[in-house]
């Protein structure tokens, strides 16, 4: 204990305890490996790494009571810390997270959220950051997750052989690793992983490495699909609540039906999303579904994100995916400030999958995106959001939303007039797009004016993008000004006239 004295006294009087401690650590780290493979004397001491780190602060305590010694409780070392120390220790953690076990982290942040009520508010708040910056992003696994499940995919080992190591094992012939004496045959053996059984470790060194992983993604893929059935008790629960839901008849039982809603999803045994899709919570009137959607979740942004995502896409997403007048005031309230709680919920539960729908967006969907896009979401938020609508893979587009809506998403962007008008309000709202969104948007404007010659909204899309990102358009004048030259709208020499000025 006697060798972490300095770190912890760097976060409790250092101004920069983030920087100061990952370079003792770093410092630490290589001094105490150095001084281990030059004598092996002080073997009961532990070394100093980022593992003993956290090992010590995951350590159980028995925290005792001042009043009452049947009070006294377990928790972990970190817990019996000042929270200014807890706090720097989590920002810490949360701004050197590479060097750490990506799923020690976690544990270390939910059994924080989880088992410390009484935690100071920045603690919660550090914690939460690391939470969120070591969570999975492609959100694939999140249907399968409860509020209180407090497990992750397991995907990525921290201690998982290095791609370029894989390589070599998968080209080599004699050696795996040249500067050991193993034979390739002789890694692949069994033998030597002895009270390890890992077939996917030993697959991945085969030859036929490659075909073992799909193998094991698509088991992976199927696993995330299979749901139990449902006990019988809790399809009878989920009818009668349904049966309730249809019908409004008080704020006062509204709420009460959500607070059962909630109880049956997430404390029994049972996928949450299966219950919703069993209630049709989506099917309620606007004033129903404005109230259940509040009381549904907690109202605090350190819930976890799987059950907001979950409450806001099989409600609201719903409605706004076969919206075909303007939305409701009381619905486009009770949106706005479910998103400003929210925000990851709000991108990947609600925005991705209505900008991807099927057919493309309307006006009416347009307006409502725009509300969200200026009362909910900070403009570096929506700037992130843009990019990986324009620019980011499949999977970073992946929506959560429910199997029987799948039907109205596609996995490509459907360009419509409301989309291009979108984006104009999204520039008008001074979001700075990146470098690669920009490129983006002309290789797509270069592409689709021939088929918007004669859309005006499309050509005061063109205008406002020209306007406001003019500093770096200068060097795609010339395909520019060949696209709007393919244009014939009321904008369309304003246009060429803008281009001409730069």
């Amino acid at each position: 204990m006697e060798a972490w004295v300095p770190l912890f006294k760097i976060f409790l009087n250092s101004p920069t305890p983030e920087t100061e401690a990952s370079l003792w650590l770093q410092q630490s780290s290589s001094s105490s490996s150095s001084s281990s493979s030059s004598s092996s004397s002080s073997s009961s001491s532990v070394p100093i790494t980022t593992t003993s780190f956290l090992s010590l602060l995951a350590k159980t305590m028995i925290h005792s009571s001042s009043t009452n010694s049947i009070c006294d409780r377990r928790v972990m070392f970190l817990q019996t810390l000042p929270f200014l120390v807890q706090s720097r220790i989590m920002s810490f953690l949360c701004f050197d997270h590479r060097r750490f076990c990506k799923r020690d982290l976690s544990m270390l942040a939910r059994t924080l959220l989880t088992e410390a009520e009484e935690n100071d508010f920045w603690v919660k708040r550090a914690a939460r950051n690391l939470l969120d910056k070591v969570s999975d992003s492609n959100y694939q696994w999140i249907s399968g997750l409860s509020l209180d499940s407090g497990k992750e995919r397991v995907g990525e080992e921290f201690g998982s052989i290095p791609d370029f190591l894989k390589d070599a094992a998968s080209s080599a012939n004699e050696l795996f690793l040249p500067w050991l004496p193993l034979s390739h045959d002789t890694l692949s053996s069994r033998e030597l992983f002895a009270g390890y059984e890992s077939p996917d470790l030993l697959s991945q060194v085969g030859e036929d490495a490659d075909d073992n992983s799909k193998d094991v993604a698509e088991e992976m893929e199927i696993d995330l699909v299979m749901v139990a059935p449902l006990d019988e008790e809790i399809q009878n629960m989920a009818t009668s609540l349904k049966e309730r839901i249809m019908t409004f008849e008080s704020s006062s039982k509204t709420i009460e039906l959500a607070n059962e809603i909630r109880r049956l999803s997430l404390e029994r045994k049972a996928d949450p999303f299966v219950i919703l899709g069993l209630l049709e919570p989506w099917k309620a009137d606007d004033e129903t579904a404005s109230i259940l959607i509040f009381h549904l979740s907690n109202g605090r942004e350190e819930e976890e994100i799987a059950w907001p995502s979950q409450v806001l896409c099989s409600i609201m997403l719903p409605k706004m995916l076969v919206l075909e007048e303007p939305a409701s005031r009381v619905l486009v309230i009770a949106m706005v400030e479910y998103c400003k709680l929210y925000q990851r919920a709000a991108e990947c539960a609600l925005l991705f999958p209505l900008i991807m729908k099927r057919s493309g967006i309307n006006n009416h969907m347009c307006d409502v995106i725009t509300r969200i896009v200026k009362e909910s979401l900070h403009p570096a938020h929506v700037s992130a959001f843009c990019r990986k609508l324009l620019c980011g893979q499949e999977v970073e587009k992946r929506s959560i939303i429910l199997p029987c809506h799948q039907c109205l998403v596609s996995s490509q962007l459907v360009w419509t007039e409301s989309l291009f008008n979108l984006f104009q309000n999204i520039l008008n709202h001074n979001v700075q797009l990146t470098q690669d969104s920009i490129d983006q948007l002309v290789l797509l404007i270069i592409d689709l004016a021939p088929s918007f010659s004669k859309s005006l909204k499309f050509g005061n899309f063109l205008l406002c993008f020209i306007t406001r990102c003019s500093l770096v358009l200068k060097s795609r004048k010339p395909l520019l000004v060949e696209a709007v030259a393919k244009t014939n709208t009321l904008v369309t020499k304003s246009i060429l006239s803008k281009l001409a000025s730069f």
